[in-house]
């Protein structure tokens, strides 16, 4: 390989949790030199946004939103392997988002929040933007549900709004809502799961399609063994990760399914 790698992962990146994603990488690193592949990062670079403009050429390792994928990172990646997680609102390989709502508020079932103050963190996010305008087309009547829509940058943010009362809801991954109750439990006291979307393929493992076939197929190899791999166990349980498994790539297209059948209800926008 000719040409220097970046690894990253995050979608799950609390300050908290890098020395647990450390691990993850260094176990993995080990298993990748294995399978003979060099001119691997040696460290996770950390500062790597959730959504990027593009899955660089020179990614090697990270994980990313699966509804992007589908869209604006068309033809950049494969995937490598898909996360099991040990927490609630997932399967075996699926997530979802919850929509938040304060403990104190007045809202009891989705249709209460019909004319409130919604915040998401992107319009290119599957759980915060898909999932939710999928759930929210079976009662919008083909008319915009909210009487606003705050697009705030992350999951945090959104949270953060609506902790501080500026908005009514959010959605938000409900591994992000986990991980927040697991090593910030501040964050998000106080608050509730109003409802739960649609269930999700959960966010996948990928590299950048430019890699060779080979390194590829190398690079599968390893995240599979990591489940079995004795120097992964702590960072594993840490990060929540239950079982790695091969990613089917045509289990995604139920996200881009989610998005016709929202446009076929009148609903074609999170609004």
């Amino acid at each position: 390989m000719t040409q220097p790698f970046v690894a990253s992962l995050p979608m799950y990146n609390l300050p908290e949790m890098q020395p647990a994603n450390r691990a993850f990488w260094q176990a993995l690193l080990g298993l990748l030199v294995k399978e003979g592949l060099s001119d691997l990062p040696a460290e996770l670079a950390f500062s790597r946004l959730p959504v990027p403009d593009a899955i660089g050429t020179d990614v090697v390792f990270t994980q990313t939103c699966g509804y992007p994928l589908q869209t604006i990172y068309r033809g950049q990646h494969e995937m490598v392997g898909v996360p099991t997680y040990d927490a609630p609102g997932c399967g075996a390989a699926t997530h979802c988002a919850f929509i938040l709502v304060r403990d104190d508020s007045p809202f009891r079932s989705l249709p209460d929040l019909r004319g409130s103050v919604f915040a998401l963190n992107s319009r290119h996010s599957n759980s915060g933007m898909n999932l939710p305008r999928r759930l929210l087309a079976d009662i919008a009547g083909g008319k915009p549900f909210f009487r606003e829509v705050v697009e705030t940058g992350s999951h945090n943010a959104s949270i953060e709004r609506v902790m501080t009362g500026s908005t009514d809801s959010a959605s938000i991954d409900n591994l992000t809502y986990t991980f927040l109750q697991d090593y910030r439990p501040a964050a998000v006291e106080g608050l509730r799961v109003l409802a739960e979307t649609p269930p999700s393929p959960a966010i996948p493992f990928i590299t950048a399609a430019s890699r060779t076939p080979e390194e590829i197929a190398a690079i599968r190899r390893a995240i599979l063994k990591m489940p079995t791999e004795p120097q992964a166990q702590d960072a594993l349980r840490a990060l929540r990760i239950a079982n790695i498994t091969p990613a089917d790539p045509q289990a995604y297209q139920v996200l881009l399914r989610y998005e016709a059948e929202a446009a076929a209800l009148g609903y074609p926008e999170l609004a």
